[in-house]
């Protein structure tokens, strides 16, 4: 359904792809304007979200539109980082692991979790995604310093580095298109738990 000019603060955000098709970023519908006034979209899947009507022509009268689609590719160079592995924001980690505690399988708020390193960064861990998870502040002050078997406890899933795909998922959680999570369900990686959980959230 293409928006009207009264509901443009409810419009999704774009998935902007390079130009092979590779998802780079979320973008708003002011700067997926830009890039097609710009003549940076080279090609575009899913559904107008938005029609922009601008001037008239001085020779012939008719009216420039701009229809805005889900998913747009552009051209030009993309920085390397943009395309390897995402960063780790506490944000995107709490919602790999569903806002859970993966000691206690609790669900928290944000502001209840923190980030917890399996193998704590005293003991030589590193602040990575496969050493990360989200914990309920009481049992990271439970665990310590402490190394799993030390403390006597199993983790309930193991910690991965989500590939891109699947990080622009879980940081845009809950405000993805059906045919921008199908696009990006296509390049999650194999087994990928949020795959699983994506498919149960949008079938």
């Amino acid at each position: 359904m293409i928006a009207t000019i009264d509901a443009y603060d409810r419009v999704p955000h774009i998935l902007r792809l390079d130009i092979s098709g590779r998802p780079v970023d979320w973008v708003r519908w002011k700067d997926a304007v830009c890039l097609y006034a710009r003549d940076i979209v080279v090609w575009t899947l899913g559904d107008p979200i938005l029609r922009l009507r601008g001037g008239h022509c001085r020779l012939d009268g008719s009216q420039s539109i701009i229809d805005v689609n889900s998913i747009i590719a552009c051209s030009g160079e993309i920085a390397p980082p943009r395309l390897g592995i995402p960063p780790l924001t506490n944000a995107a980690l709490f919602s790999r692991d569903r806002h859970t505690c993966l000691y206690c399988g609790g669900e928290f708020s944000a502001g209840q979790l923190s980030r917890d390193h399996v193998v704590p960064t005293s003991r030589g861990g590193k602040d990575v995604w496969d050493n990360c998870v989200a914990a309920c502040k009481r049992c990271n002050h439970a665990k310590g310093d402490r190394l799993m078997h030390e403390w006597g406890r199993e983790l309930l899933a193991l910690p991965y580095a989500p590939n891109f795909a699947e990080y622009l998922a879980l940081i845009n959680s809950g405000r993805i298109l059906g045919d921008q999570m199908d696009f990006l369900r296509r390049s999650f990686g194999a087994g990928s738990r949020a795959n699983r959980r994506f498919a149960l959230e949008y079938r």
